[in-house]
């Protein structure tokens, strides 16, 4: 029992809320800073049913392991490199939230709305889906800080599996929206998910 309380557990498991507290509380005040609080819900703290189960899952498999097999928290140069991804993840994910403004939404947009452009500068001439592409890298870094390997392989599966989904549906409402301006666009940045053209 002494291992859930050890001084790795205890490092571990709050590098773990703090990454999550941040990264929910932050999405939801940016998402009022632009939209402003009446067009803003509770989504915008990112948390869904299935979230919650793999969070809990994650959590489990550390306590279970820390308890039965510690040695494998005790890599640090592990539990470093993962800590080191939730920061990039991070600081693209809020790159990219900030540079887009108000054209950065939670929700893909099905409708063209008059405010709405094709942001291609910034951290988005580089990476064209920068959102997802951070958050693929913030969620294993995540279980790589944990030293957590079941889960992070399942993490890095599943989400990559959802933005596989995901990016090629909203790119067709930004073909209708933008037409040949965006094939060019997606034609000379990759979208930052291996993988996904």
């Amino acid at each position: 029992m002494t291992e859930i309380f050890s001084d790795t557990a205890c490092r571990q498991l709050s590098q773990m809320f703090l990454a999550v507290l941040f990264f929910h509380s932050s999405e939801y005040v940016l998402a009022i800073a632009f939209h402003g609080s009446s067009n803003v819900t509770l989504k915008s703290l990112l948390i869904s049913k299935d979230y919650l189960l793999a969070m809990a899952f994650a959590t489990m498999e550390y306590l279970v392991e820390i308890f039965f097999f510690p040695g494998l928290k005790e890599y640090w140069w592990i539990s470093n490199a993962g800590l080191a991804m939730v920061i990039i993840g991070e600081i693209i994910r809020k790159m990219a939230i900030i540079t887009a403004g108000q054209a950065f939404t939670h929700l893909i947009k099905i409708y063209l709305e008059e405010h709405h452009q094709l942001v291609s500068h910034g951290i988005y001439s580089f990476i064209r889906h920068p959102g997802y592409c951070s958050f693929l890298i913030w969620s294993v870094g995540i279980q790589i800080m944990l030293c957590n390997p079941i889960s992070t392989v399942g993490f890095a599966i599943v989400v990559w599996n959802f933005f596989h989904e995901r990016i090629p549906y909203e790119e067709y409402f930004l073909r209708q929206f933008f037409g040949s301006q965006y094939d060019e666009y997606a034609r000379q940045v990759p979208s930052g998910v291996p993988f996904v053209k």
